[in-house]
């Protein structure tokens, strides 16, 4: 692997503490993060609609892992900054999901490359152009533009500024 996008979410506890920790753990990990997009704040998509609203942003990472490796390595890092699995689509302290890897189109078990809800959530579009804006779904060559510019009359997004890391 090269290039991997990596969304990242909370919407319990500091938020904004939640995700900067996150980016340390990956980090300390051996993961190289060149940039990170800014901060959004998004009200809950999905069936859960009863839940606070959710601080979101973007992580480019460079790394040799795969993408198992990589989800292995998030499954972790969840874990350890608080997040129990009790509600599919529930509040969570954090939530890290792999979006984009290269140009790899994967379906496994375990994991589902691009992530299968991307081009359907404005709160991962958003912050994924900020980074690239001309990126392109890997599965049929359509810009991410175009999913965002069909989706986000419906799912409002704020930016709130950069994420403080460490």
């Amino acid at each position: 692997m090269g290039t991997v996008y990596l969304g990242l979410g909370s919407n319990l506890g500091d938020r904004g503490a939640q995700l900067s920790a996150a980016v340390a753990a990956l980090r300390r990990a051996g993961v190289q993060i060149p940039r990170i997009s800014s901060v959004y704040e998004t009200a809950p998509v999905g069936p859960v609609v009863d839940q606070p609203a959710f601080l979101n942003a973007v992580a480019e990472l460079t790394t040799e892992l795969s993408p198992d490796t990589l989800l292995d390595l998030c499954l972790t890092i969840e874990g350890q900054l608080g997040r129990v699995r009790t509600l599919d689509k529930g509040p969570r302290t954090i939530d890290l999901d792999l979006l984009l890897a290269d140009d790899l189109v994967q379906t496994s078990e375990r994991l589902e490359l691009p992530h299968p809800g991307l081009t359907e959530r404005a709160f991962v579009l958003g912050p994924l152009l900020e980074l690239s804006p001309k990126l392109a779904d890997p599965r049929d060559g359509r810009p991410l533009a175009d999913h965002l510019a069909r989706i986000a009359p419906t799912q409002p997004v704020r930016r709130l500024g950069d994420l403080e890391t460490p």
